[in-house]
């Protein structure tokens, strides 16, 4: 007897009523049918049980969601769900981040050139390689064949307001991306990444509340952080739910039982390993694998010059330069720590001194030490 076993990926976008739609008009007949990725606040409830056809749920990944649909605007939204701490820490790293650098906002919706495109997505690559090689851990979507797929799908989609790109930059360079798929008054997060650099400034919360403010000004009613468990996702969303994988079969075939049951335990044992965090230890193992040696980035102390410079001695730099990129992360903590701005900021190199920079800002001065 021939088995057949067929994957079919849900569109949970269309709503509840398309699985429906699939299970009744395919022959189940000695087959198994798997469904991806089935979020459970749809309430996919229906009754598809039969004498002849069973389905069988299988929990997966967790999902988080921000319903909007109640607030007027990102203030009410904030004011509602972080307690005041919260909402200060939120309110002043934007206000830092806007203050020691030169932060424009802008998201690609619709018309847009192809080079300008081209550049961002570009930049989007570069930024998720640099984090997470500086997490030591892999990451799917920068599988050449995937990303290939995600820059093609992605370009005729922004032309047709079905997804967005949000930038953030600093000066023309950006720092922060997120890119976003639109189904009638859904938005789903797709994939995000920020510059690692400016990570004590909060980046991508900061990106987080542009893309809250851009829906609510859309009449976005659901913004769906998809599946994945992050902290942001956690804090930001007020629903929680889960994905399921849903195999539905013939359970009057003897072969189509046994094959769900096979299919059925290898995910279960999949998100078992998952929920103990089996996978993070894959990704750490997968990234050593695949990355070539590359240089640690060095530590580093500030501390007050203990007597004047001679200027002689005194080199301005360029932070920009691919030789000076590493000193990029110390500049950011200085300036945050002591509210500086970048375009008031110089940094300079020590003759006969390679370990130690003299950074000048507006109002305070630093010797930064490379450790």
């Amino acid at each position: 007897m021939k088995i057949e076993f067929e994957f079919k990926k849900l569109d949970y976008r269309s709503g509840p009523n398309v699985m429906h739609r699939l299970t009744m008009s395919e022959d189940l007949k000695g087959k198994v049918l798997l469904i991806y990725d089935v979020p459970t606040y749809l309430n996919c409830q229906q009754d598809l049980d039969t004498n002849e056809i069973k389905t069988r749920k299988i929990r997966q990944y967790p999902g988080f969601l921000i319903k909007l649909e109640n607030f007027k605007d990102l203030n009410d939204y904030i004011n509602f769900t972080f307690k005041g701490k919260s909402r200060n820490k939120l309110k002043r790293d934007k206000k830092r981040l806007e203050n020691c650098f030169d932060i424009s906002y802008k998201i690609y919706y619709g018309e847009v050139p192809k080079e300008e495109y081209n550049a961002n997505f570009e930049s989007f690559r570069k930024l998720l390689e640099k984090r997470f090689q500086n997490k030591g851990i892999s990451n799917n979507n920068l599988n050449s064949e995937e990303w290939e797929f995600y820059y093609e799908v992605a370009y005729p989609m922004i032309q047709q307001k079905k997804a967005c790109l949000l930038v953030v930059r600093e000066g023309n360079r950006p720092i922060s991306f997120m890119l976003n798929f639109l189904s009638e008054d859904k938005l789903f997060q797709f994939m995000m990444g920020f510059d690692i650099d400016y990570a004590k400034f909060n980046v991508g919360t900061t990106s987080i509340m542009k893309l809250v403010e851009w829906c609510l000004e859309k009449e976005v009613k659901i913004l769906d952080f998809s599946k994945g468990y992050f902290d942001f996702k956690r804090r930001w969303g007020n629903l929680a739910y889960r994905f399921e994988y849903h195999v539905i079969y013939d359970q009057n075939s003897f072969y189509s039982k046994i094959m769900a049951y096979f299919i059925i335990s290898y995910f279960q044992i999949k998100q078992f390993l998952r929920d103990k965090r089996l996978n993070e230890v894959l990704h750490r193992i997968k990234f050593q694998l695949k990355s070539k040696k590359t240089s640690i980035l060095p530590g580093y102390t500030f501390h007050d010059p203990d007597k004047p410079i001679k200027k002689t001695l005194l080199k301005q730099i360029d932070l920009y330069q691919r030789e000076k990129e590493f000193l990029k992360p110390s500049v950011c903590d200085f300036l945050y720590y002591n509210s500086e701005a970048l375009n008031n900021t110089t940094v300079f190199a020590i003759s006969g001194d390679p370990s130690r920079y003299l950074i000048v800002g507006k109002n305070t001065n630093k010797i930064l030490k490379i450790n």
